[in-house]
């Protein structure tokens, strides 16, 4: 087994957070490095077990989803992180009343993203198949989805890991967009540490 940055580090006892495309690193990191320094998991709003539909995963969205995101990415990337941050990053597109800050904070940690590993990021989040890593998560999981996720769909995302990942606390936040983060920070930070400290 490779050594990874944990052990050189020497950390044990972690609790480890990912969000969106995070959540999935946080699943692949177990699924790769097994668990042995790590205390508990949290997936919110994340991208596991497989975002693209294939026939194993007839559920999943279609490539052309994908396709039109890599299509903005290579004609205006800067249109697109508008359009996402205004639209249904954080489900504005449906309230209409996130703060117009929140939306240019986003925009701009897209434009500061090199071109190229946005770009092949849309693969990497999509079509990369988490279900070995979520079966290998042996330590208290806790998964946090908004159910109007119009980004990272709760039903193909959020409530398929919580049932591939044993004894997995699910959280569903009613209306919850993707970017709860934001969105939803004192919750989500309240719900973090109650699992953290349980």
């Amino acid at each position: 087994m490779r050594h990874s940055r944990r052990d050189h580090l020497d950390l044990r006892d972690v609790t480890m957070i990912g969000h969106s495309t995070g959540g999935g690193e946080v699943a692949h990191y177990v699924g790769r490095h097994g668990s042995a320094r790590v205390a508990k998991v949290v997936l919110v709003s994340a991208v596991p077990p497989l975002m693209v539909r294939q026939d194993d995963n007839p559920g999943g969205l279609p490539v052309e989803v994908f396709d039109g995101i890599r299509a903005g990415e290579a004609a205006n990337r800067s249109q697109l992180y508008r359009d996402l941050a205004d639209g249904p990053f954080f489900g504005n597109n449906r309230t209409g009343d996130v703060p117009q800050g929140t939306r240019d904070a986003f925009w701009l940690q897209g434009l500061a993203s090199g071109t190229r590993n946005a770009y092949e990021c849309i693969a990497a989040f999509s079509a990369t198949d988490f279900r070995p890593d979520l079966a290998k998560i042996d330590v208290p999981a806790l998964i946090v989805h908004g159910d109007d996720d119009q980004i990272v769909p709760f039903e193909i995302s959020g409530k398929l890991s919580a049932e591939l990942i044993p004894n997995a606390q699910l959280i569903v936040y009613e209306g919850g967009a993707h970017g709860l983060p934001d969105t939803d920070r004192e919750r989500l930070h309240a719900d973090l540490l109650q699992f953290a400290r349980s």
